[in-house]
């Protein structure tokens, strides 16, 4: 009988390590993995080898650093896409992106199941599943962590060494780490109490901010059309430019998110988020959106980012309303060219100068001196006609109060005796 051929996205972390002998053993199926490489070099060391070694029959691993950025990443960074305000959402944009690789790799293979890491109570599921249901209707996803024996990390631990299935998570070091170019999360072990700060040895790629140089760092960043383009007036394409900024920003503490966010699946989980390249571009994005946008536009965007920032998080990367809003965001974008100036100091981001030809300041409106320019006159005739519907209001439901209250009540004093 021939061996049904799965497709696994594979990490060569714990649970993807322990999927692939897990499947083999109790599917009785032939392993393919995929491996996208978004910029987490570390993790993928030998991972090739790895997957070959724990039993696959094929392992792919293909270099996506640049497509993520370009046509994943930066779609969001224009959008000013920050889920629930804080998380520039690394993982969630690459998934869909580790998706497109997982059809493509099965497509190549003529594999009908795909498989995926992911737990029963996580946002991954979803934005793998419904992905891979976006782009091939007809594969098959399984995700075997909601159905196998082991009920904790622990026990996979155990089964990886009983395979001879080398892993770099232990007891000692359980975090949950997921890592690319854009940033890291961090979960598990002790970070499961909200009320433990987080130990030194969860961070990966920042230095505790008050361990930063005491000396501020400025960068400049040239944006075309909403995109990061130039550093410290360097022109630059995205990965070098984004590996850049994760370098500087990281040696300053900047980009440490501790974050009770509310999943997909209806519970609350704590995770360390770093991210100090998305810190700086999202920020130094804003300031030039400030400077550049029609009033309008930039508070209709900055309603419209929490809704795309929800679709991407919710996995929903390829729904017609995501492609809608791109579409918005695009036309937005069209006056977002200049640069802009930030500082970097202990951990957080200050703006020091932004420029743009599209700029929409007015230094002979703004100004108090004499150069001043704005009819002040005008004033008064504007505010009449701006206040006129409250003042109307009002004065309507004086009158009605006045009208509606009864009349005061006569006493009569008692005779004297």
């Amino acid at each position: 009988m021939d061996k049904t051929k799965i497709v696994v996205a594979y990490s060569g972390g714990l649970d993807t390590s322990v999927m692939v002998r897990w499947l083999i053993e109790n599917r009785n199926a032939e392993i393919i993995t995929a491996t996208g490489d978004l910029g987490h070099s570390r993790e993928l060391a030998g991972v090739q080898k790895k997957a070959y070694e724990t039993g696959a029959i094929e392992a792919h691993v293909e270099d996506l650093k640049k497509e993520f950025l370009e046509q994943y990443v930066f779609p969001a960074l224009k959008a000013g896409a920050m889920y629930e305000k804080s998380y520039p959402m690394a993982t969630a944009l690459g998934r869909p992106l580790l998706a497109k690789l997982l059809v493509k790799v099965a497509r190549k293979a003529g594999a009908t199941v795909v498989a995926h890491g992911c737990t029963g109570k996580g946002n991954d599921q979803v934005r793998f599943e419904v992905s891979v249901a976006a782009l091939a209707p007809d594969l098959t996803s399984i995700a075997p962590l909601r159905e196998w024996e082991f009920k904790s990390r622990e026990e996979e631990i155990e089964y990886a060494r009983k395979h001879h299935i080398p892993v770099s998570v232990t007891a000692a070091n359980p975090y949950s780490i997921d890592e690319n170019i854009w940033g890291t999360s961090v979960e598990c072990g002790v970070l499961e109490d909200p009320m433990v700060e987080p130990p030194a040895d969860a961070y990966q790629r920042t230095v505790a901010p008050e361990l930063a140089p005491d000396t501020a760092e400025y960068v400049r960043i040239d944006f075309e059309e909403g995109i990061p383009v130039g550093l410290n007036g360097k022109p630059m394409d995205a990965v070098s430019l984004v590996n850049a900024l994760n370098e500087i920003g990281g040696a300053h503490g900047v980009g440490r998110i501790d974050l009770v966010e509310n999943r997909l699946v209806g519970i609350k989980s704590r995770e360390i988020y770093e991210a100090p390249g998305a810190t700086i571009l999202h920020f130094a994005h804003t300031e030039l959106e400030r400077l550049t946008l029609d009033k309008s536009v930039f508070h209709m965007k900055n309603q419209l980012a929490s809704e795309y920032a929800n679709l991407v998080y919710n996995g929903l990367w390829e729904s017609p309303l995501k492609k809608a809003l791109d579409a918005f965001v695009d036309e937005t974008q069209k006056t977002v060219t200049g640069m802009v100036k930030v500082k970097l100091f202990k951990g957080g981001t200050a703006i020091a100068g932004r420029s743009s030809t599209h700029s929409l300041y007015n230094p002979r409106l703004a100004t108090y001196t004499t150069e001043d320019t704005f009819d002040h006159k005008a004033s008064e005739g504007f505010i009449k006609i701006y206040g006129l519907p409250l003042k109307t209001f009002c004065q309507v439901q004086e009158a009605h109060n006045t009208s509606a209250a009864p009349p005061a009540k006569t006493s009569i004093a008692a005779p004297a005796r």
